[in-house]
């Protein structure tokens, strides 16, 4: 008997170990905040269409994406972007990712990137705009889409979409 308790202690105490190491809180992970005015700035000077951004953030909203590319120019992995390509994307006071892109070219491989091959889903008016909604297939992500003839313009979260409406509401193309 004795061997055998011994020898449940030498499997044990090294799981435990191994298991706290591994599962220990290592504390918040740090999010990096973008400035995105200057680069929505740019964005503004040379798209071929209005390029949009919020105007009065609701609080504890914090940036976390910024990207303007010119068609052509190195985008992912190197590859060059098949569109002018402006993404915004922010983390709300819940830190829920909620982002913007805007493209000039392929609009329905934007539309189907950005939504993660959604689906219709119905419409959202917003002002005087009427917005197509799609949700992902597994039902978490939800989506508003503007096709214009020079722009495609995408919002998504993991969001109802009345908060969709809500961000697409404070949406401007003059100066932020």
């Amino acid at each position: 008997m004795g061997d055998l308790i011994r020898s449940l202690v030498v499997i044990l105490v090294p799981l435990v170990l191994v298991t706290l190491f591994f599962t220990r809180d290592v504390g918040d992970h740090p999010v990096t905040v973008v400035d995105w005015q200057p680069v929505a700035a740019t964005a503004r000077s040379e798209a071929p269409y209005p390029v949009l951004t919020p105007v009065n953030l609701p609080p504890g909203w914090r940036a976390v994406q910024a990207t303007w590319v010119k068609t052509g120019e190195p985008y992912l992995n190197g590859e060059p972007s098949a569109r002018n390509l402006w993404k915004l994307g922010f983390l709300t006071s819940d830190d829920v990712f909620i982002g913007l892109a805007q493209g000039d070219l392929q609009p329905d491989e934007l539309v189907r990137d950005e939504t993660r091959e959604g689906v219709a889903d119905g419409q959202s008016v917003v002002g005087d705009q009427t917005w197509e909604r799609f949700v992902s297939p597994d039902g978490r992500t939800r989506s508003l889409v503007d096709r214009e003839p020079k722009v495609t313009t995408v919002i998504s979260a993991d969001l109802p979409y009345e908060a969709l409406d809500t961000y697409a509401g404070i949406l401007s193309t003059s100066g932020s």
